[in-house]
């Protein structure tokens, strides 16, 4: 069975009637999955005399275990199915043999009830070996001898049946467990109808066994019993697709080592005894793109793989989409791929559908089987806009305790809803989430914008805590008491990794914020992680963050704040090395600073003015803006600030040997101030300075031992980018001193660090280390 005639099964292979059954099944499935009751209705008009047919009556005639079958009403539903009448032939006389075949018990010996293997099965290599390992292992290793039970488990839609079922037959096909196979649909996800009893599953399987009726006990447990007898030292395959829960499967298990039991669910079934969980995902590109082609052609793909790329993106990679828009292409021959695309790219949800069968039903029956609780939850995540969530993040969402939003987020991870990538942190997938924004905006909060706003808030109280504990400068506008209810970041480096943890959340919902008008958390997000993007040289990201936060302070009419955040985005050109926009962003917060009479800011924007002068090798004009800094910064708590400009005032006599003398100077008070901050950034960049100026002084001793202190500072600090400029200076300090393999170490070690953060002084280390060979 499995063969096709001009792409309908054919029926003239089935070799009994369960595997007529099946066929059936898969003829339904090449018509697109009519529904019973439309498949009712149109049988019903195709019988003569016509007459009314039940969907019920109709889904007997796909149940497995079947002994008889209405020939004529067979007939019907097949001609309903679309078979042309040579066609509805070939299954009339199949269905004659297989019952003649049922009156003399069927083929000798064998009871095979797979389902067909479809020709278009795709990819799971690796997924394919580790069943067929798992089911043909050595018991050698001293575990105890008993049934291997696999199961097989995933979001809807990932293709588990059909791993299992091809799995089943290429063990079969190996020569393994041939004296039985079973199958049975558990309906645990079912549109119109309730779950299999497991006790009516197991009068099917006696009977297939070949206990008579009458000899087959009432009662589940006697049931169970009796399957696990006759199934005793016989090699059996058990096929139990679509399972609810454990408790479905428990009795359906046979005892002896000999068996093979293959469950999919969507539920996961950890709790089963003796269970080998395998966790489905969805495909690679690559197996999506070859499924595509298996079902809509493969020329047709060749000839446009931009548009089938586009069209496996939209639908997640989810096996189930994929081959929901591969049958529309190949029943809309005249569509390019990039018409199906536009349309997926503009429905999605509602686009991948053909024929009676759609993406969304499958999904909603997994969200149905929620409680309620659980369901807000996953709505509530519709909300969120970033890439993951954590049970912080959710019990913010949902405004309940993080042990309940942990709770919440691990059962919706055992319905296969969500994963785990790594611990702690849990995704949608992409369809998933656009249900979820489907359901919160069909089933809404009393306030629906209050998700959103607890979200930001959180953010922006966390990140106040994390921006605290990496010693950010300058925190505009974030005073303690708006971060009361935040973590508490003990470490330096805690507080890093949770930037790093969470960026990409912190950049959606920033964005998510600005959509929505919430102003003020917008700004605010951008200072909190202004630190972070200068340690980790993040530049794009923290362009945007304050791109972002300048339109939201200018929309609220906040000058003081556009002062600090234009100051802010003047760094970030300058750091990449865009100095024309740095210095229009220093001259209009300078503008506005003094507009306001605030001195200490305008000492900050000529500060950083002076920077970009001394850049442009203007260097009168640099010291000149930061002497003018240092003479508006007389109050005692802008000494920070004042450190800021001696130390740029010094760096702008570097060049001038007669003025090393007081720029040292200049520099050991700055570094004395850092210290007494607690800026420990800039103490590293005072260190590195100092380096510099002994190293041009020809002292080389005491220059390598300031490199050496600013490396291990900005080491501590997890700072790449300074800890590279010791780095480099350590091998530069080797090589004045004739210390060749030293030399090309730091330098080495220092490339690898101007690379990690993608920094163009990468190409200056290079030149280094060819100049050194």
């Amino acid at each position: 069975m499995g063969e096709l005639r001009d792409g309908v099964p054919d029926p003239q292979r089935v070799v009994d009637m369960a595997e007529f059954v099946e066929a059936l099944g898969e003829l339904r499935a090449w018509a697109g999955m009519p529904s019973y009751r439309s498949l009712a209705k149109s049988a019903g008009a195709r019988l003569r005399p016509a007459r009314e047919v039940s969907a019920t009556t109709v889904v007997d005639v796909f149940r497995t275990g079947r002994r008889r079958l209405d020939l004529d009403l067979v007939v019907a539903v097949v001609r309903a199915l679309g078979v042309d009448e040579p066609g509805v032939e070939r299954w009339r006389a199949a269905c004659v043999r297989v019952h003649g075949l049922a009156k003399v018990g069927g083929p000798a010996g064998v009871f095979g009830q797979l389902p067909a293997d479809l020709g278009t099965f795709t990819g799971r290599t690796e997924e394919l070996a580790r069943l067929v390992e798992a089911a043909t292992r050595s018991r050698e290793d001293g575990a105890a001898n008993t049934v291997v039970i696999s199961a097989i488990e995933g979001m809807a839609g990932v293709g588990k049946t059909r791993l299992a079922v091809h799995a089943a037959h290429q063990l079969v096909r190996a020569g393994r467990f041939g004296d039985v196979q079973l199958h049975a649909n558990l309906r645990g996800f079912d549109a119109e109808l309730p779950p299999t009893e497991p006790s009516a599953v197991l009068e099917a399987f006696l009977r297939q066994l070949g206990v008579p009726v009458q000899q087959i006990p009432a009662g589940r447990d006697e049931r169970a019993a009796m399957f696990r007898d006759r199934l005793q030292g016989r090699h059996a395959l058990i096929l139990l697709d679509n399972a609810a829960d454990e408790d479905q499967v428990r009795d359906l298990v046979p005892a002896a080592p000999t068996c093979l039991v293959l469950v999919t669910s969507r539920r996961s079934l950890a709790a089963l005894d003796n269970v080998s969980p395998h966790q489905l995902g969805v495909f690679t590109e690559a197996e999506s793109l070859e499924l595509l082609a298996r079902i809509a052609g493969a020329e047709r793909i060749a000839a446009e793989p931009d548009a089938a790329a586009r069209i496996t993106e939209y639908c997640g990679q989810l096996p189930l989409a994929v081959s929901l828009a591969a049958a529309r292409l190949r029943s809309r021959p005249a569509w390019p791929l990039r018409h199906l695309a536009d349309r997926l790219h503009d429905g999605r949800l509602t686009a991948i559908s053909f024929g009676n069968r759609a993406l969304r039903p499958v999904f909603q029956l997994s969200y149905q089987e929620l409680d309620e609780p659980l369901r807000r939850i996953f709505r509530l995540l519709g909300h969120h806009p970033g890439p993951d969530t954590t049970p912080d993040l959710t019990a913010a969402l949902a405004e309940i305790s993080a042990d309940e939003a942990e709770d919440a987020l691990e059962r919706l991870q055992d319905e296969h809803l969500l994963t785990q990538p790594t611990p702690g942190r849990y995704e949608l997938h992409d369809l998933l989430r656009l249900l979820a924004a489907e359901l919160a905006a069909a089933e809404p909060e009393p306030d629906p914008a209050a998700p959103l706003a607890r979200l930001t808030g959180w953010c922006v109280n966390t990140g106040y805590a994390a921006a605290v504990a990496i010693r950010t400068p300058n925190l505009t506008g974030m005073a303690p008491e708006q971060a009361a209810d935040a973590p508490h970041f003990v470490f330096y480096d805690d507080a890093l990794t949770w930037f790093d943890r969470e960026q990409h959340n912190l950049a959606a919902v920033q964005q998510a914020a600005a959509t929505a008008g919430f102003h003020r958390p917008v700004w605010q997000l951008a200072e909190a992680q202004k630190h972070f993007f200068i340690i980790r040289r993040h530049l794009d990201d923290f362009l945007t963050a304050q791109r972002l936060a300048l339109k939201a302070a200018h929309a609220d009419d906040d000058p003081k704040t556009e002062a600090v955040l234009l100051n802010g985005l003047g760094g970030v050109h300058w750091m990449a090395g865009r100095l024309d926009e740095s210095e229009e962003c220093c001259l209009q917060a300078q503008r506005l600073y003094r507009a306001l009479g605030d001195k200490e800011g305008e000492a900050s924007a000529l500060i950083a003015q002076g920077v970009v002068q001394n850049h442009r090798g203007h260097l009168q004009h640099a010291e000149d803006l930061q002497t003018s800094a240092l003479a508006l910064l007389t109050s005692p708590d802008t000494v920070r600030l004042r450190a800021a400009a001696l130390l740029n005032r010094a760096v702008v006599h570097k060049s001038q040997p007669g003025r090393r003398p007081e720029a040292i100077a200049d520099v050991h008070e700055a570094l004395e101030i850092f210290r007494q901050v607690g800026d420990r950034q800039n103490e590293a960049y005072a260190l590195g300075n100092l380096a510099d100026f002994h190293q041009l002084n020809a002292d080389l001793d005491t220059a390598l031992s300031f490199y050496e202190a600013q490396r291990s500072l900005a080491h501590d600090l997890a700072d790449a980018y300074i800890e590279a400029e010791a780095l480099r200076g350590t091998g530069d300090i080797h090589a004045a001193a004739h210390r060749p393999s030293e030399a090309r170490a730091a330098w080495t070690a220092a490339l690898a660090l101007y690379e990690k953060i993608d920094h163009p002084k990468a190409a200056e280390a290079r030149d280094r280390l060819e100049a050194a060979s």
